[in-house]
């Protein structure tokens, strides 16, 4: 039912065919964010419109408002909102870690405070899987304790092997063989716990694995070896998913090193603040710049935002306040993202990525590459192979 097939590699990056219940989807790939069950101001048709492969759904926010048992009598989370294609839905576990004092974590789960009407809420690793296969996704996550940045070595080493033990409990409730579970490594930026909690989950042997406890507020310097080493170590034949990781240099760079799977809210974020994602870094649609500007986002993009309207007639609805703006500029960021894999893909096809991502980061970032790509990209060229096949 679950499927991964790798089609093309270039040192380490692939094409690979990831066939699930709900259609195939080819990666690497990047998922727009669904939050409340619907990513936000773009609508279905347009999601589809725009190529998105899969779509990331909530399980923190949607257990809470409007409750699984709602989502479940339409069918699942793609009756409910209308996106046909294949859903993954996180377990809640960064959510409810994010919650700060607002939250006690045990060996049984952690029990939080809702953040909507203050009520005391358990979640435990059986109670995620259960929220998570009413609500219908394709792919569900394990439930894991995602230590804060900075954390002490202790506590991300006793964390990770609690992940491990729910991890078990997961796969033990988990019942529905149309959901594939994917299992979470952790270990923070340290690669000795890296190894440790590699060691303690690949045995399980979950259709796919997630690269978690990462872009929490550590730099990127310190956050592309844990990437490169976890990857490396992934099974080959598995789909290799990088959470909660979705700048255009954070995809080039995580797809160098193997990634196939992506998702964030930066795209959708950052076009609710009024910048819109091109080659040559963020554009700032409230600067001066684009007023009278008449060319499109993006000559060569094909959303709806670039083929119809102009820099000048965007800056205008941003100023006023318009609610179009937000939504044309968001819907622009994720065609951008997903182009911009495809341009990977291409690359990869042709034994061309380390050059072509290159010559893509001169222009980004205006002709000072961070040393952190440049070893990102020669890391994963000189990778050939690797991992667990």
């Amino acid at each position: 039912m679950f499927e991964f097939e790798v089609q093309h590699t270039d040192g380490r990056a692939r094409i690979a065919q990831f066939h699930t219940p709900r259609g195939t989807v080819t990666t690497p790939m990047f998922m727009p964010v669904g939050t409340q069950g619907t990513v936000k101001g773009i609508s279905p048709q347009e999601l589809t419109d725009i190529q998105s492969q899969m779509i990331l759904a909530n399980t923190y926010h949607l257990m809470l408002r409007p409750g699984e048992a709602l989502v479940e009598a339409h069918g699942g989370l793609p009756g409910f909102t209308g996106y046909p294609g294949p859903f993954l839905t996180d377990s809640g576990g960064f959510q409810v870690m994010s919650l700060g004092h607002m939250r006690k974590i045990t060996e049984a789960g952690v029990v939080f405070k809702s953040h909507l009407d203050g009520r005391m809420v358990d979640l435990s690793p059986e109670r995620s899987v259960e929220v998570q296969q009413a609500l219908g996704a394709d792919v569900i996550m394990a439930f894991d304790e995602c230590p804060p940045f900075p954390a002490e070595r202790e506590y991300i080493e006793r964390s990770l092997e609690r992940t491990v033990r729910w991890l078990e409990r997961c796969l033990t409730i988990k019942s529905r063989p149309e959901q594939a579970l994917f299992a979470i490594v952790q270990g923070g930026i340290h690669l000795d716990l890296r190894a440790r909690s590699l060691e303690l989950t690949l045995p399980f042997g979950t259709p796919g694995f997630a690269i978690g406890g990462l872009a929490v507020g550590e730099s990127k310097a310190e956050m592309y070896p844990a990437v490169a080493f976890t990857a490396q170590h992934l099974p080959e034949q598995r789909p290799r998913y990088l959470m909660g990781v979705g700048h255009p240099e954070d995809l080039v760079a995580g797809i160098a090193l193997g990634v196939d799977m992506f998702d964030c809210v930066y795209p959708t974020r950052t076009g609710r603040f009024g910048y819109a994602l091109t080659d040559d870094g963020r554009l700032n649609m409230n600067s001066s710049a684009p007023r009278t500007a008449l060319e499109p986002i993006d000559p060569d993009c094909d959303c709806y935002a670039c083929r119809q309207y102009s820099r000048a007639y965007l800056a205008h609805l941003v100023r006023a306040e318009e609610m179009l703006a937000p939504r044309m500029l968001s819907l622009h960021n994720l065609r951008y993202l997903h182009r911009l894999v495809e341009r990977t893909r291409r690359a990869i096809e042709t034994g061309t990525l380390h050059d072509w991502a290159l010559a893509w980061a001169q222009r980004y970032f205006k002709g000072t590459v961070p040393e952190w790509f440049l070893r990102a990209l020669d890391t994963g060229k000189s990778m050939q192979g690797g991992g667990v096949r």
